[in-house]
């Protein structure tokens, strides 16, 4: 499915997000950049957006985009990320302690065994290495998180259609938000996948949130 709308892709995220995407990226991209690291590998890239706000943030590291569509990986290309590489985040091409740091923006949510990527990820990780995790989540404010899952569930499916042009585009995306685990629950399980002194940080109400851990 995202294949078929890598054209569109872009225009619709944005729309969708009403912009706050380029923020919520930003933000993940600050906090990487406190940790310095030399040599990053962005799972999930799609079209390289973070990948790309890595690059401009930290210029003198080395950031690997990760996505198994090629369609994605020509878009994040023609963009500019400098480094991409055709593979499944699930069975990463990499040897063990490859990486000072691993992120994934809205990605983990669509992996068949999260806790299975989590796993993949630590094991490409050097000793003491980081991980960011950025993800859709469910604002904890009870009027807000009523109101967003009314645009989650009978708006969005419809705007997504009209600006990908295929019907079923984002259909899932508000079931996928709803099952995928979030807040203490989202700690925990990168707690028991081979991380220590996770941290959360909610962005926009709690519609987005940064995770962020270190390699036990």
């Amino acid at each position: 499915m995202f294949g078929s709308i890598a054209s569109r892709y872009d225009l619709a995220n944005h729309t969708l997000s009403c912009g706050t995407d380029f923020y919520w990226r930003k933000c993940a991209a600050n906090i990487v950049a406190i940790w310095r690291p030399a040599k990053i590998v962005d799972l999930a890239t799609g079209t390289g957006d973070l990948a790309l706000a890595l690059q401009k943030k930290l210029p003198d590291a080395e950031v690997t985009g990760v996505d198994f569509l090629p369609e994605m990986l020509e878009l994040a290309q023609r963009k500019g990320v400098r480094k991409t590489i055709l593979a499944d985040a699930m069975k990463l091409p990499f040897p063990d302690a490859s990486f000072d740091c691993v992120t994934i923006a809205f990605g983990l949510r669509n992996m068949e065994n999260w806790r299975g990527a989590l796993v993949e990820m630590s094991r490409v990780l050097r000793r003491d290495g980081h991980l960011l995790v950025l993800e859709f989540s469910l604002p904890t404010i009870s009027i807000v998180r009523t109101m967003y899952r009314f645009y989650l569930h009978r708006c969005l499916p419809l705007l997504g259609s009209f600006l990908t042009r295929k019907k079923s585009a984002y259909d899932y995306l508000g079931d996928s938000i709803e099952e995928f685990p979030s807040g203490h629950a989202m700690i925990d399980l990168i707690e028991a996948s081979g991380f220590q002194r996770a941290t959360r940080q909610a962005l926009s109400c709690g519609v987005a949130t940064i995770y962020t851990a270190q390699k036990s």
